[in-house]
């Protein structure tokens, strides 16, 4: 009897889920035996299918604003990415690459200012005051959970990849 030809829908799935936790796509070649330029179609064909723009049925009641430095290429060309996610929820509110400069904090919160979230969870970074209401602001690194360790995570791999 004859093999079907091609990976199956699960082999597919673990090779897109270890590249967006952060793995390199030769490592994964490694792990999985499955050809990194393989991977990399796989990996193009999910970002195609990726909504332009997060779209909650309901007001995000808490949004997490944080910001990455990640590289491209080399550790000379460090890139920005700030990050805003509804904290109960999968999904994205805002994304901005750039730098850390006043205008990217203004694009981020340009984009989350659509969504009127009731708080916003930060680290305490000085400039989030500056578009942020006092008293919505929640200063805390303990109920960053969502944009530490996951988005950002996945996002700024993605990054690096679309920016080289």
């Amino acid at each position: 009897m004859n093999q079907p030809l091609g990976y199956s829908e699960e082999v597919r799935r673990e090779c897109v889920k270890m590249y967006v936790n952060g793995m390199g796509f030769r490592g994964i070649q490694r792990v999985k035996d499955v050809h990194h330029t393989t991977v990399i179609c796989w990996v193009k064909q999910v970002g195609q299918n990726l909504p332009d723009a997060y779209a909650p049925e309901t007001t995000p009641q808490v949004g997490e604003l944080d910001e990455l430095e990640t590289f491209v290429g080399s550790k000379k060309t460090c890139i920005w990415l700030w990050t805003a996610v509804d904290h109960f929820r999968v999904g994205i509110l805002g994304l901005v690459l750039g730098d850390r400069a006043w205008g990217d904090i203004q694009t981020l919160m340009g984009h989350c200012g659509a969504w009127r979230c009731y708080f916003y969870v930060t680290d305490g970074w000085s400039v989030y005051p500056g578009f942020i209401p006092a008293g919505d602001q929640i200063v805390s690194k303990t109920y960053m959970t969502r944009v530490d360790e996951g988005e950002n995570t996945g996002v700024a791999a993605l990054s690096r990849k679309a920016a080289s």
